[in-house]
């Protein structure tokens, strides 16, 4: 296993992401015997990273990982778990989060009373790694909210040392991760969604050099994209082959994140022993990129679809009568393009009538001020039907 160092740590490049454990049935509750079998395979054999989070299988993760490593000494392993802003609302004073869509609610008078909870469910008396999580445009009330005085009350937790590292996840767009790095410089870490696909369709290479730029060392989340890069797709896999003949379309997507100087961790969410011992194998020897694999990689990326080229210069924006943010616009249908998965839906469900694609009147005002001559119009046009095509039916 190949180790990384984080401050005075020695971590397991390969983190084990606590959010896909085996199941009984599709979306079923965790199929404890094995996913624990999982868990400490992993850590028999060199893994001690472990990243759950407080709706992760609808309240079910937290428990599992506490009891699964309990039986090995507690300074071997590292557990990350995080504070669900991303699923809290305030109601009649005090905070409701969302278990999952079988479980429910929870209600808590305060974010001291959420990681109270986490503690006791976890069976553990401090976190080695807790994070924000998923600091975002529609997150960003919640964890600044003074009233709530989350990340003050955080931060005490770490000088009393329940928090060992103090840190956040996001899937931010680069503007409002750029606006909380320069208000909040009290963070140790960042966990960031990333992968040779989405350097491009979320900016991922963008974030993580801004991460970088502030010091942050940048766990990495999503690496082969829940599944994605694991099996491309026919053409994609074809081309793989021509260039490594044994190696698998997984390994690809990591040693891609391997080669990065910034990434301490990676994780990854494994439900099948087969997955867990590939990825084992695949962090036990250092195989970094060439230029050629990068060159490789380009023509599986260019093979998945026809990415928008938008660098988010914003020149486009002055011209529009709607006020249109296009370049917000043409990322998230980069997004939709590939997948319409719960980010695109929620990047979607942000915006307003007149924030969509379907609000472009066509006048063609943007098109003479784009340096990468993108025909913005069409680019709407095209994401405008992806959407009605995605609406959900009654």
């Amino acid at each position: 296993m190949k180790y990384t160092k984080f401050n005075n740590l020695e971590i397991s490049q390969l983190g084990f992401g606590m959010m896909r454990l085996p199941t009984i049935k599709e979306n079923g509750p965790i199929d404890e015997e094995p996913a624990i079998k999982l868990i400490r395979y992993a850590y028999e054999n060199g893994v001690n990273y472990f990243d759950t989070a407080f709706f992760y299988h609808e309240g079910e993760s937290e428990h599992i990982v506490g009891k699964a490593l309990a039986v090995f000494p507690r300074d071997t392993w590292h557990l990350a778990d995080k504070m669900p802003g991303n699923f809290m609302e305030v109601v009649d004073g005090k905070l409701k989060v969302e278990m999952g869509m079988n479980a429910g609610a929870m209600i808590f008078d305060s974010p001291a009373d959420v990681f109270e909870f986490q503690l006791k469910k976890c069976g553990v008396d401090y976190f080695d790694f807790y994070l924000l999580h998923n600091v975002a445009e529609d997150t960003m009330d919640i964890y600044t909210d003074e009233r709530l005085g989350i990340i003050e009350y955080l931060l005490e937790e770490k000088k009393a040392g329940r928090i060992k590292h103090f840190g956040f996840s996001t899937h931010a767009g680069y503007e409002c991760l750029e606006k909380f790095l320069n208000e909040y410089d009290c963070f140790e870490f960042a966990q960031l969604q990333h992968n040779y696909l989405d350097a491009t369709i979320q900016e991922g290479t963008r974030k993580y050099n801004l991460l970088t730029k502030h010091g942050l060392p940048v766990i990495i989340m999503e690496p082969v994209r829940g599944g994605k890069l694991a099996n491309p797709g026919a053409k994609e896999i074809a081309i793989l082959k021509a260039a490594r003949p044994h190696a698998t379309p997984a390994s690809w997507a990591f040693r891609y994140l391997q080669s990065l100087q910034n990434a301490p961790v990676i994780l990854s969410g494994m439900s099948k022993i087969e997955q867990v011992k590939e990825n084992i194998e695949i962090f036990s020897d250092h195989d970094p990129m060439t230029d050629a694999d990068l060159a490789v990689l380009n023509q599986v990326v260019e093979s998945m679809g026809d990415f928008i080229p938008c660098t988010s210069c914003r020149y486009c924006t002055s011209a529009c009568p709607r006020s249109l943010d296009i370049p917000i616009l043409l990322t998230t249908y980069n997004e939709a393009a590939v997948e319409f998965s719960w980010i695109a839906k929620d990047l979607v469900e942000r915006l307003s009538d007149d924030e969509l694609p379907g609000a472009c009147v066509n006048c063609g005002a943007c098109l003479p001020l784009c340096p990468q001559n993108i025909d913005i119009p069409e680019v709407l046009s095209k994401f405008e039907k992806l959407i009605q095509a995605n609406k959900p039916t009654e």
